[in-house]
């Protein structure tokens, strides 16, 4: 049995895999803003540096940590206020920084960071300025700490989902039409569920894949790097 800390576990994803790694028998704790969502172990604002220092600090020895948190805005950068850059920046990039700093820090003897980017981040999509700026930080921090917390046998990977049906994301297939049209651009067709990231999430936190490092898994049904036909 393993133990693992969840970072904005309230997320769609987040809760998905805490259920995963639970019903694998893992000890697991859970962290949230607040308690709307979930019952969290722990209350945390994931943008304060010194709060997941001491989060981290005092979790004891884990042997791995998610961070789930995110937002969602669709603007292209034009109409984008500087509140609302600050706010995707802070919610995306920030809190994946603040986990690998204090992990960095207290997780001495090695273990996993697992952080979320998005497809949107290696895509060009249209509105998606914000959110793919913070996302692609988050793509570069996954590949810089890697190489800079390898000495200590601390691993550090992303996923990269496509548009999964989150509550987060409800808003973008709340019509019959959007949602056809999220779905053409998946060349599998298909929007992807909570638990298909999750499952990526739990191989990567999994210390049997202690030779895994530095990458970022497109969970994304295509949409990252793939061009599938028109469907007609």
């Amino acid at each position: 049995m393993s133990r693992f800390l969840l970072i904005a576990a309230s997320s769609g994803i987040g809760q998905a895999t805490a259920e995963l790694l639970r019903s694998a028998g893992h000890d697991v704790v859970t962290t949230a803003r607040n308690s709307e969502k979930i019952t969290p172990d722990a209350e945390l604002d994931a943008t304060d540096f010194d709060a997941v220092d001491r989060l981290i600090a005092e979790a004891g020895d884990v042997d791995g940590v998610a961070c789930f948190a995110g937002s969602m805005l669709l603007k292209p950068a034009h109409l984008t206020s500087r509140a609302q850059y600050d706010d995707i920046v802070a919610a995306s990039l920030t809190t994946a920084f603040a986990t690998v700093r204090a992990a960095g820090r207290h997780l001495r003897g090695g273990g996993s960071v697992v952080l979320v980017s998005s497809a949107a981040a290696m895509a060009g999509l249209s509105n998606h300025d914000a959110i793919a700026a913070a996302k692609a930080g988050v793509i570069g921090l996954t590949l810089s700490a890697a190489a800079s917390y390898a000495a200590q046998n601390l691993r550090i990977n992303a996923v990269a989902p496509g548009l999964t049906q989150t509550p987060l994301t409800a808003g973008l297939t709340a019509s019959e039409q959007s949602r056809k049209v999220s779905e053409a651009m998946h060349a599998l067709g298909r929007l992807g569920e909570p638990e298909d990231v999750a499952r990526a999430v739990v191989f990567l936190l999994d210390p049997a894949n202690h030779w895994i490092t530095g990458q970022v898994l497109g969970v994304d049904g295509g949409l990252g790097h793939v061009r599938p036909k028109v469907r007609v």
